[in-house]
């Protein structure tokens, strides 16, 4: 058997098993979040696995005392550690596992006040509602810190962090004291209903489903109430039962089919991987759809980054669908993942205009409106292009995976006009490999590798010279030898960082599809060993 014989069975079989487990799976996989584990932590000490809750929090710790991301992705988790590792400590629980709380927490608080030092100097990282989850996880350890701290917290008596720049206190208050007079809130804040607190508790504007409240089990543990749940009789609690890993840590978002299907569909069949069994995943993404688009997952709005993606899907493996929910996105040359959103995504966009591509592709006879869109949606993506290549956005820490995307999408329908930015966006993956074969921001990663590997065997820039094709094979070795029970970093933005395992697998797998198919990198991958077995990662 050759290198490509080798390659076909083996991607076959691990296809197969990923389509299987998707369509067996409606909750999707996702990492643990300590921001919403230490808000379940906080919000229901009588749910079943709290105290493998507070073993994970402690667990997740790092040796600096925060929790969470690198940089200004710590500060949100830690906030959240911190509030519900103090919740804990005033409610005296196992004194066996107390010290243990009280030295974390300890390590927290140090831990923050270096981090918040100087206030308004330090900005929030772009993740979903930010502005005010900060500000109200602050107040609440400023309140718990009070006149009367935990026992082994005395010297924090009364001490108050203040509110870093970006932060909103003031919209806070305001949404708070729309709900005490039972005014709703808009559908996408319901993500994050937990910011409001005790006011938001069984308020009917959030009226659950079988999967919770906002897909999040922060959200319903909120809308919920402590006594309901420690009553143990609500349906609700199944969901949050079942959304909880074996540690009793949860995901910051479930569930997220739609999400999870459409993105890997997308994904796999643009690089002309074989989807066997694929009809039922499609059928469910088809259903999704309807004249305001899709939503990620049960509790959330539709948004046009999601119903772009799932109309993108769709007409990847032949059943194309009108785009025509997408107009309601519009906001003059490029489209908005929801009214009235903080800042644009660049990749938002980018799928957009796979989705227009796509269906002009099926030569429709309304195609005028979607190709007089095109100029000025392609115009918007190459300027928010940075000056090194790169994009950036609001869904992803990564610019590895902002520029896969434009990139991408900008190569197979941008025309001319995509064309240089296409070739800066090379050049940058190209000028940033590691000495490992590895991409990524803060040092190399299985995800963000496979973003490179795309970026530079997708696109079809030409170039003199075996530059592209070397890079690309150093990639996917890398990608081959990758050790399948390595943990891979969260790097998506929600309201903490978190990883979509199956779509990261789902991103190796086509960067590997693309290096076996193009001649010049097997050629490469065949010299230093022949013989090698693929296993998912």
């Amino acid at each position: 058997m050759d290198l490509h014989e080798s390659w076909t069975v083996n991607a076959h079989r691990v296809v197969t098993e990923l389509l299987a487990e998707l369509a067996s799976d409606p909750y999707g996989l996702f990492s643990p979040s300590v921001y919403e584990t230490a808000r379940l932590l906080a919000l229901a000490p009588s749910l079943p696995g709290h105290a493998g809750r507070i073993e994970f929090v402690l667990a997740e710790q790092r040796p600096d005392g925060t929790w969470g991301g690198p940089d200004g992705y710590r500060l949100v988790p830690t906030l959240s550690a911190i509030e519900a590792l103090l919740r804990t400590l005033h409610r005296a629980e196992t004194p066996p596992r107390r010290d243990r709380v009280a030295s974390a927490t300890a390590r927290g608080l140090v831990a923050i006040a270096r981090t918040v030092n100087g206030g308004r100097a330090m900005s929030l990282p772009d993740t979903v509602a930010v502005e005010v989850i900060v500000p109200g996880l602050i107040a609440d350890i400023n309140r718990q810190l009070g006149p009367e701290p935990p026992a082994g917290l005395e010297e924090w008596r009364g001490h108050r962090f203040p509110m870093p720049g970006g932060a909103k206190p003031d919209l806070l208050h305001a949404l708070r004291e729309t709900v005490r007079q039972g005014s709703g809130l808009p559908a996408k804040l319901l993500h994050s209903l937990e910011i409001i607190g005790a006011p938001a508790r069984g308020v009917p504007f959030a009226g659950p489903t079988e999967h919770g409240v906002g897909c999040s089990p922060a959200a319903t543990a909120t809308w919920l109430g402590a006594e309901v749940i420690r009553q143990g009789r609500h349906p609700c609690l199944r969901y949050l039962e079942a959304v909880q890993g074996p540690e009793g840590a949860v995901p910051v978002a479930s569930p997220l089919d739609l999400f999870e299907r459409s993105w890997i569909l997308s994904t796999l069949a643009s690089v002309g991987l074989d989807l066997p069994t694929h009809g039922e995943l499609a059928d469910s993404v088809h259903a999704a759809l309807d004249e305001s688009g899709a939503a990620g997952g049960v509790g959330l709005p539709p948004d046009a980054d999601d119903t772009a993606t799932a109309l993108y899907a769709l007409a990847l493996l032949g059943r194309p669908r009108e785009p025509y929910g997408l107009w309601d996105y519009r906001a003059g040359r490029h489209f908005h993942c929801f009214p009235a959103e903080r800042t644009p995504s660049t990749t938002a966009n980018a799928h957009v205009l796979q989705a227009f591509g796509a269906w002009l592709a099926t030569r429709p006879a309304n195609h005028a409106r979607y190709a007089a869109a095109l100029p000025g949606l392609i115009a918007w993506l190459c300027e928010q292009q940075r000056s090194d290549g790169s994009w950036q956005d609001k869904w992803h820490a990564s610019p590895y995976y902002a520029t896969a995307c434009c990139a991408t999408a900008l190569a197979g329908y941008g025309g001319s006009a995509g064309r240089p930015a296409v070739r800066d966006a090379v050049d940058w993956v190209l000028l940033n490999q590691h000495g490992d074969g590895s991409w990524g921001r803060w040092g190399g990663s299985y995800e963000e590798t496979a973003y490179a590997v795309r970026i530079l065997l997708s696109t079809k820039v030409p170039r003199t010279g075996d530059a592209i094709a070397r890079a690309a094979a150093r990639g996917a070795r890398l990608l081959l030898r990758w050790n399948p029970d390595t943990a891979h970093p969260p790097l998506w933005h929600d309201k903490d960082l978190y990883a979509p395992i199956r779509i990261v697998r789902a991103e190796g797998l086509a960067a590997l599809q693309l290096a076996h198919a193009d001649p010049a990198v097997a050629g490469l991958l065949a010299e230093p060993a022949r013989d090698y077995e693929f296993e998912a990662s």
